[in-house]
């Protein structure tokens, strides 16, 4: 049996009914919503999303960090970084992406979502870890994925593709320590071999 989630001009009409003015921009494009909303606005999006009998989207299914700065197009502010995510409403049977753009590229920051989505907490680490996007609020904002002494955030465009420093566990003292990175840039070519007649194709 396939149950067919609403039509996405259902979702974008229940969304800006919820949102009101608060909606930068909202567009459908491939079947799904895509929804701008700006930084000061964004919490108050956030809780309207999750309760208003319109929409009652209930799940975060994501939530990652974007790097512009490389995009030829750019964005309609300008601005570099964006947090995005997608949310499910299981009892409407629709979705809709929500994406946001921290207001200041030196120092990007918004608040948390997790008193709305708990299942945003790690989400918020990794984005904060990797893009160095700061959400306010987060009651354990700390890295996730790189190590404790890590300098920089290794998704952002300008990150140096090696990195810094690399570290490893010294035995003889004992204890972690940090020295300068030793990978050495190589090209892979990869080798494909067929055999005569292989799949039964001569």
């Amino acid at each position: 049996m396939t149950i067919y989630s609403v039509p996405p001009e259902t979702t974008r009409d229940a969304v800006v009914a919820a949102l009101g003015d608060k909606v930068k921009s909202i567009a459908v494009a491939l079947g799904e919503v895509t929804l701008v909303v700006s930084a000061a606005n964004y919490h108050a999006c956030a809780e309207a999303l999750r309760s208003d009998p319109r929409c009652q989207f209930e799940q975060m299914i994501d939530l990652c960090g974007v790097d512009y700065s490389e995009y030829p197009e750019g964005t309609p502010d300008g601005l570099r970084f964006c947090v995005v995510l997608h949310l499910l409403s299981v009892s409407l049977n629709q979705r809709v992406r929500l994406k946001v753009f921290a207001a200041d590229d030196l120092a990007p920051m918004l608040p948390t979502v997790t008193n709305i989505w708990s299942g945003a907490n790690w989400f918020e680490r990794e984005a904060f870890d990797l893009f160095g996007i700061v959400f306010n609020g987060h009651d354990d904002l700390r890295r996730i994925l790189t190590d404790y002494g890590f300098i920089g955030h290794p998704f952002r465009k300008d990150f140096p593709c090696f990195g810094h420093v690399e570290m490893r566990f010294d035995a003889e003292l004992g204890r972690v320590v940090y020295q300068p990175v030793t990978i050495e840039e190589r090209q892979n070519v990869p080798r494909v071999v067929r055999e005569d007649n292989y799949g039964g194709l001569q």
